[in-house]
């Protein structure tokens, strides 16, 4: 099955593609790479999922808004290369994670968006290197924020 061909068998449904809340490019394409600017868990009625890791929002409530943040950037590319099959691999994945200081399993958090991805591109395409953080806050007080780089196919 092809990338778009799998993520309509996951019967998920992506969100409006976000603009900008400030002065930078959401998506930008150099050459053969795609990178995706930093984006936070947008619902379909373009709110966003708040708050903090350990403070309230519990790991599993912080894996669901990570999925909903790999969303987002589903949205995006779309929006923008009309085609998930025009994406050959993920390269890399930064996970910041909004959580309290004692808070310790970011991995567990940013599993939500990664495994989101490979189930579009499959185990070898699907996952890329990734650095999972912990941050005393981010904008808006969203529990996770991603940013993506990937290949064109």
């Amino acid at each position: 099955m092809t990338p778009d061909e799998k993520f309509a068998a996951l019967n998920l449904e992506l969100p409006p593609a976000p603009t900008p809340l400030g002065v930078y490019k959401p998506f930008l394409l150099d050459g053969n790479h795609c990178y995706v600017s930093g984006h936070g868990p947008l619902l379909n009625d373009k709110t966003l999922i708040v708050g903090r890791i350990g403070a309230g929002m519990s790991k599993e409530d912080g894996k669901l808004a990570a999925q909903q943040v790999g969303l987002t950037i589903l949205a995006t590319l779309k929006h923008n290369l009309g085609s998930f099959n025009k994406i050959k691999r993920v390269i890399k994945v930064l996970g910041m994670v909004n959580c309290t200081g004692d808070f310790e399993q970011h991995p567990f958090v940013i599993n939500g968006c990664s495994e989101l991805f490979e189930k579009v591109w499959g185990e070898d395409n699907g996952v890329g290197v990734r650095s999972a953080v912990g941050m005393g806050s981010l904008p808006g007080n969203i529990p996770v924020e991603i940013e993506a780089l990937f290949e064109l196919a």
